[in-house]
């Protein structure tokens, strides 16, 4: 399906529903709509015939993403050979059926439903008078001009607004109790928190009983928004401002799901406004869908903490001073140059971010390899999903997850590792539990108790709460239960496979049995055992895993033991299978695609191959550096040692979100020259002395690459509020140095990423624009993308199987830090908080909590509320305890999206033995009440109680 670039309206009203998506299947039944045939499949939608055959129907209850229901009425039809007028919304078709919908008797029945439907809606609905209520309008298509029957009594044109949401109001006055709301808040979001109440006039649609919005199971999705068709939901922007006048299609800038949507606006140039966020039907990610971050935390990019000119200051102890572009270019380029000229070229280097385009990424990993002349070009990638790259990159042949997020809907049985979906990937985590209703079912193995071990209507077959640290343990016990019960698939590892032999020798060892993993893991061998033959049993079987699997001192270890795990039973190259990274920010995946580690050029090439470093030697002008360069742990350190003096870290906020802050900070201290480019002062701009204004996602012109290898365009919406885009800036400093860059716009920068990277050859803006998103690799072999992967043949001809040995970490408890610290995300805010903290997610998650089991909590004598000292071997900071039963007696859980708070001043500089990324999830503390005259976390713990 095609996604215009902008659309346009110079009146503009929401998208109208088509009805009941059609059966797939071969279009056998043919219909006739008001004399107008139509050939449709069989079990299609009367009205979705009809809508096909250029009929349109009026309705309020059907739509295209909920299951047909039939309640309103007002689609009703004749149908010839059959009595009465059924709904056309859940009426299937049948092949040389005749349909009527404009006969005299279908007109009363609507009319007569209509006449009821306005009793009970307000005349003066200021929806109706905005755009944003259907109600007026399907009144004068069915003809309806002025009601008999009154208001009915009491009901609840009374009752007063509820707006204690920050982004939506629900106003019950105009509520028709259509329930499309509660449906769409069960069927797409899964939470359901919304229920109808009452009978007749004095139904209510309530938020599950509790007395507000905010004080219910709500998540602020915005599906029920996005479904009511009268002005009862309606976001608090839509009334402040008014109805858009146009739209732009883009992608959010949060995880990795990477949801399209519409930027609906009003206003052009310097005068445009967003006026909402809303998911698009298009959008091959989210079909839909939407999060409360996406939907509706967008507000940052115009909040007052936006920094639009460059600054500079000689020392970090010295006040910014605002300076032109020209004055911050030379400086840095000078800066950059001198460091060179007395330290060495490779005594400088850059940081790329993941949550910037793929064509600034890709022109910032350049600028470090053609005008900086090394390669110490490192992303955040290293410190959250390296060991992806290179676990899947040894045993499958490529740095990437295996399939499309709609292969859940073919999934039986799901593994569970590592990940919160619920809170990290909120919408696909609802397409999860969509298909657990549906019949599949998931093994958790996580320390905490998440969302999807028990919530409404979904509970996991096995939750496997095991010890942080011991991932390899668990995995190895997994593959030694299937293979010592011949439950592997003797046929794909002969065929398909090699290094089997071993493998089976290695894994078949009594070492790797449940029974003797089960002091590492603490899991019951029993329920490790029934876990691992469900998943054997399938038939259909794939992994989704996330962070608690990659920040590990053995995440590459881990990584190849899930590959090993899907190969061993089959479960690879085919739709419901796979092994699934899911990516924490929105282009992690593009990041490591675009050749931003330090050993890799564009498309996971090593830097020593010297057909690869020719191609672009021929394109740049100039010869490469052979040796991988620094990685961001080498960077640090080799900048307390002094011989690292100069870095440029593009969008990331390393003084926050890296391990052992005091080590990081000592490293930013040492160096000549800092250079952030940011859309914040953030925590690392506090050492930086050269700060260059960044661009927030709807400034940008690119593509975001996504955890399922999907690439979106993302559009501007707004002109940049700096003056320049961030590629522009990045060319410039490359230029300043001596070495000329320049691209007319972003989309010739995909151009020379497709012309030299053989899995995005066929790429290229326009075609985005025409046809969509779509998947790596796209090449001659692939000409419409790649939504599985390893089909027939892995990416290195067989997949390869690889003993993974179980190395405890050093990370261990003892005396002095008994507990285990894990770290981990929310719902309501992202990363270390820059973009939602600046947002009203803050009403949610106003601060860091540490989440304490109840009996670690007595022996220590804190309860949820108090402040609380959280040390380790490396740092120490306080925050506020929630005693919780989510954990397991050992183990406590904090996020880290508040910088005062600073988590990571206590994790730890471990970290994996094949990438350097942080050992987060394992950290030995000590946890004990604060002292009581200590005011340096001022909250409020009745705040913290209250949640």
């Amino acid at each position: 399906m095609t996604t215009s670039h902008v659309a346009t309206h110079s009146s503009y009203a929401p998208e109208r529903d088509l009805g009941t998506p059609a059966v797939a299947g071969p279009r056998t039944a043919h219909v006739i709509v008001d004399g107008v045939g139509v050939d449709v499949a069989p079990g299609t939608s009367v009205l979705r015939a009809a809508k096909e055959a250029g009929v349109d129907i009026p309705k309020l209850c059907a739509t295209d993403s909920l299951k047909a229901f039939g309640s309103c009425r007002l689609c009703v039809v004749e149908i010839d050979g059959a009595k009465g007028t059924p709904a056309s919304c859940t009426t299937p078709c049948a092949d040389g059926m005749v349909v009527s919908t404009q006969t005299e008797q279908v007109r009363q029945v609507r009319q007569g439903v209509m006449e009821l439907y306005l009793s009970d809606h307000p005349a003066d609905c200021p929806g109706c008078a905005r755009g944003n209520c259907e109600m007026q309008a399907l009144a004068r298509e069915v003809g309806v001009a002025e009601v008999r029957y009154g208001l009915g009594g009491a009901n609840h044109l009374s009752d007063t607004a509820d707006t204690s949401n920050p982004y939506f109001a629900y106003d019950p006055k105009a509520c028709i109790v259509c329930s499309r709301c509660v449906r769409a808040c069960a069927e797409v979001q899964g939470t359901f928190a919304l229920t109808v109440e009452g009978r007749g006039f004095d139904s209510r649609i309530t938020a599950g009983g509790a007395p507000s919005f905010l004080e219910s199971e709500c998540v602020s999705c915005g599906a029920c928004v996005q479904a009511c068709p009268t002005d009862a939901l309606t976001e608090k922007s839509v009334i402040e401002l008014g109805m858009p006048t146009r739209s732009v299609d883009t992608t959010c800038a949060y995880c990795g799901v990477g949801c399209s949507f519409r930027a609906e606006v009003q206003g052009t140039g310097d005068e445009t406004r967003v006026v909402r966020m809303m998911p698009s039907k298009d959008g091959g990610a989210n079909e839909g869908h939407s999060c409360v971050k996406g939907r509706f935390a967008y507000g940052y990019t115009n909040h007052r903490d936006r920094q639009l000119e460059p600054m500079v200051r000689d020392t970090i102890d010295d006040e910014w001073r605002s300076v032109s572009w020209a004055e911050a270019i030379d400086r840095v380029a000078l800066g950059f140059k001198e460091i060179q000229r007395r330290h060495g070229v490779g005594a400088i280097g850059g940081i790329s971010s993941s949550r910037c385009t793929n064509e600034e990424v890709y022109v910032v990993q350049k600028m470090v390899r053609a005008a900086f002349r090394n390669n110490n070009i490192d992303t955040c990638a290293r410190v959250c999903h390296s060991p992806t790259g290179y676990g899947l990159n040894q045993t499958f042949g490529t740095s990437a997850g295996t399939q499309d997020f709609s292969s859940v809907e073919h999934c039986d049985v799901m593994l569970l590792i590592g990940a919160n979906p619920t809170d990290a990937h909120p919408v696909f985590g609802s397409r999860m539990k969509r298909r657990l209703r549906e019949g599949a079912q998931i093994i958790v193995a996580d320390p905490r108790r998440i969302d999807l071990v028990r919530s409404p209507h979904v509970e996991a077959a096995h939750h496997l709460p095991l010890l942080p640290g011991s991932n390899v343990a668990f995995i190895n016990a997994m593959a030694h239960t299937i293979v010592t019960e011949g439950l592997h698939d003797e046929g794909f590892l002969r065929s398909r496979c090699e290094g089997v032999d071993d493998y089976l020798e290695f894994i078949a060892r009594d070492e790797n049995s449940p029974e003797e993993t089960a002091q590492a893991t603490g899991i019951d061998p029993a329920e490790l055992r029934a876990a691992a033959r469900l998943y054997a049993a399938g038939p259909n079987s794939a992994i989704y895993y996330g962070l608690g699997v990659t920040e590990h001192s053995q995440g590459s270890t881990m990584v190849m033991g899930l590959a090993n795990l899907a190969m061993l039973t089959g479960n690879v190259g085919r739709e419901g299978v796979g092994v699934n990274p899911l990516r924490g920010q929105n282009n992690v995946q593009g990041s490591c695609d675009m050749g931003s580690f330090p050993h890799e050029l564009p498309g996971y090439r090593h830097v020593g191959l010297d057909d690869v470093r020719a191609i672009y030697e021929s394109l740049w002008g100039l010869p490469l550096d052979p040796e991988p360069g620094l990685r961001i742990p080498n960077m640090f350190d080799a900048a307390i040692g002094g011989s690292f003096k100069g870095l440029y870290v593009q969008g990331e906020d390393i003084a926050q979100s890296d391990p052992n802050l005091n080590h990081v900070r000592e490293a930013l201290t040492s160096m000549e020259l800092v250079v952030v480019q940011d859309l914040f002062l953030n925590e690392t701009a506090k050492y930086a002395h050269v700060f260059l204004p960044g661009t927030s996602f709807l400034e940008k012109d690119g593509t975001f690459t996504n955890a399922e290898r999907r690439l979106n365009r993302v559009r501007p919406v707004l002109p940049s509020r700096t003056g320049k885009d961030e590629w522009e800036i990045v060319c410039d400093i490359a230029t300043a140095m001596g070495y000329p860059m320049s691209y007319p716009d972003a989309a010739a920068i995909m151009d020379e990423i497709a012309a030299t990277t053989p899995t995005f050859a066929g790429l290229s803006f326009q075609r985005l624009d025409a046809e969509g998103s779509l998947q790596w690799p796209v090449n001659d072999q692939s000409p419409h993308g790649t939504p599985t992967m390893h089909v027939g043949q892995f990416v290195r001809g067989k997949g390869k199987l690889i003993p993974t040995v179980f190395v405890p970490t050093t990370e261990t408890t003892n005396r002095r830090f008994p507990l285990i610290l894990t770290t981990g995300r929310i719902l309501t805010q992202y990363n270390v908080g820059a973009q939602t903290r600046r947002t009203a997610n803050e009403t949610w998650h106003p601060e860091d909590v540490l989440e304490i089991h109840p009996a670690d909590a007595e022996v220590r004598g804190i309860r949820t509320g108090d402040r609380v000292e959280l040390s380790s071997r490396v740092g120490t900071t306080t925050l506020h305890a929630l005693v919780s039963e989510r954990m397991q007696p050992g183990v406590v859980y904090t996020t880290f999206h508040h910088p005062v708070t600073g988590a990571n001043v206590v994790t730890t500089e471990n970290s994996d033995w094949a990438t350097n990324c942080p050992e987060y999830k394992v950290t030995a503390v000590q946890v004990g009440v604060a002292n009581a005259g200590d005011e340096a976390l001022a909250h409020a713990s009745e705040a913290v109680a209250s949640r």
